[in-house]
């Protein structure tokens, strides 16, 4: 059987054409992971009564998932941009299984702050790799592959809060460790995802093409400029998102004496309306304009 290496070098649409299976595989893998990114903030209110943490505690556990998942992710991403390594993405599974298993187990606050900072760095250490994937296989429809690998993502942090409610509340902190299962399932997956990165690599050193022309037109000023613009807004976004599923479902049994389990569905139907949400900016912003559809979200939001 032929590697899959002499397969891309025998025919080059496999490459300059859409990739849809890759596209799908990079979708699942990113479902999976982030449901596991978001059974961290679903199991808040279970080891706040069991271990009768502090509110203060309950947000220090945040800042450290979140240093290791989304504030460790632009050096990751660097660091693959300059030594791309094609199974990173299994190793960063592999990471957050471990994550899992420390959380399920977890006796005390250090080894959860440990846990969860363990599970991060599998985030973002996925992450990038896997957006780089998305893109290779997009044959050019960047706008579609990075829709479709988005989705996987969104409806992942969706279900998340869902499966929290439906197996770790009923069970208890040791049902953690089946999700486990879904992790060392997303590593497998991306084993496959790792050879076609690997294939793909060779291709691209074997079959140079030229780089499309740059504007130089405009300044370094306003380029990091609208850089700045670009992350304080992504920053502001993601700063409420957080302290929203970390809180909200205390907010609920607090305010409405819900449940705990009704309080995570809540968290679901949340997240679900994010997910809807991103989809159908992506769609708006491109009939109506991005500069449209960001300010009506701001101001929606606010």
């Amino acid at each position: 059987m032929k590697s899959i290496g002499s397969k891309l070098k025998g025919n080059p649409t496999m490459v300059e054409g859409t990739v849809y299976s890759m596209l799908i595989i990079c979708s699942i893998s990113h479902f999976l992971n982030d449901m596991i990114q978001s059974i961290i903030p679903s199991i808040y209110p279970i080891v706040k009564d069991k271990f009768n943490f502090s509110f203060a505690q309950i947000g220090i556990i945040t800042l450290v998932f979140q240093m290791t998942s989304s504030i460790l992710q632009p050096f990751t991403g660097l660091y693959a941009d300059k030594h791309p390594r094609p199974y990173a993405l299994s190793v960063g599974m592999c990471f957050t299984l471990v994550g899992l298993l420390l959380l399920a187990f977890a006796e005390n606050y250090l080894l959860i702050l440990l846990a969860v900072s363990v599970v991060g760095l599998g985030s973002s250490v996925f992450h990038p790799t896997a957006s780089r994937v998305a893109q290779l296989a997009s044959g050019g429809k960047k706008s579609l592959a990075q829709s479709i690998f988005q989705v996987g993502g969104n409806g992942g942090s969706a279900v998340g809060p869902l499966l929290a409610a439906l197996i770790i509340l009923p069970f208890g902190q040791h049902a953690i460790s089946w999700f486990a299962l879904a992790a060392l399932v997303a590593a497998i997956i991306m084993v496959r995802l790792g050879a076609w990165y690997k294939a793909r690599l060779a291709y691209v050193v074997n079959h140079p093409q030229k780089q499309p022309l740059l504007n130089h037109d405009i300044s370094k000023r306003a380029k990091y400029g609208a850089l700045m613009i670009l992350i304080l807004l992504v920053f502001s976004k993601y700063f409420y998102t957080a302290c929203i599923t970390s809180y909200f479902t205390f907010f609920l049994i607090d305010k409405f004496g819900v449940s705990v389990q009704t309080s995570q569905l809540c968290l679901f139907v949340f997240l679900a309306a994010f997910a809807i949400g991103t989809v159908a900016g992506g769609m708006l912003g491109d009939k109506f304009g991005r500069k449209y559809v960001i300010w009506f979200s701001i101001l929606g939001a606010a």
